[in-house]
Formats: structure tokens, sequence, C-alpha cells
């Protein structure tokens, strides 16, 4: 099944990358709910996030947390949050969102992002994620 990720992740649509493995990519959403809102997808195709398999579904949060972190560093919040809604693309994915409040996970905040500054914060973001490897 194609969506809007398998044409990111092959590169005919731009993101503004800010993890890449052999088995995961991570990019900041260009309609954030908030400032810093990443999406963290599988490469593998795969819909349902209960349908990954064990090891990629384990490697998910593991794989998310120091994203999380680096994107603390960036990005003033309590925390960042997490969530998996799964119902607007069809291919699973990890929504992080920096967070004050449980309120802030509200995807009626959603507001298109300039792209030129999306591209600075990731860079930053990358920047971090080396000095925590």
């Amino acid at each position: 099944m194609s969506s809007i990720f398998t044409r990111i992740l092959s590169g005919e649509i731009p993101s503004a990358k800010l993890y890449e493995d052999d088995f995961f990519y991570a990019f900041l959403d260009v309609r954030p709910i908030r400032k810093g809102h990443a999406l963290l997808i599988p490469k593998q195709d795969i819909d349902y996030i209960f349908d990954l398999p064990d090891d990629l579904l384990s490697k998910l949060l593991t794989t998310a947390r120091p994203i999380a972190k680096a994107i603390e560093q960036h990005i003033p919040c309590k925390k960042v949050g997490l969530m998996v809604a799964g119902l607007e693309v069809p291919h699973c994915h990890l929504h992080m969102v920096p967070i004050d409040d449980v309120g802030d996970l509200n995807f009626a905040n959603a507001q298109p992002a300039d792209f030129s500054d999306l591209n600075v914060l990731a860079a930053n973001i990358r920047t971090t994620l080396k000095e925590l490897a």
C-alpha cells in the first residue's frame, strides 16, 4: 500500500529529516500541532502498529527515545508526548509532540509550517542527536 510516507521515504516528497537508520525514518511534521512535532515511521510499509513484527515494535520506542531527548533540547516543553492514532495515513507512525499539557495533543491545533524553518530546526536536532550518540 502506497502512502505519502512511502513517497517521503523514496525521496519523491521532501521532508525535514531528523533521523534515519535501516529500520526507521523520523522527520518534522509539515502541519505540526506544536513546534517540534515529529513523526517516526518504520521503513517497512505496515499500516497498523500492532501488525509490526515484535522486534520492530520494540525498536520503535528505543529509537524514539534519543529523538525525544534531542527535541526537548530545542523546544521548551515539559516532555515529548507520544500518540499513535493511525487513521490519517495508512502507514504506522508515532507522533512525537513537545507538550506542556495533555491538551497540546490536539490535531485541531495543526497549522502549516514554513519548510525553511523546519529544515533549520531539523538540522539543529540532527546535530544534537549526533552529540547524544
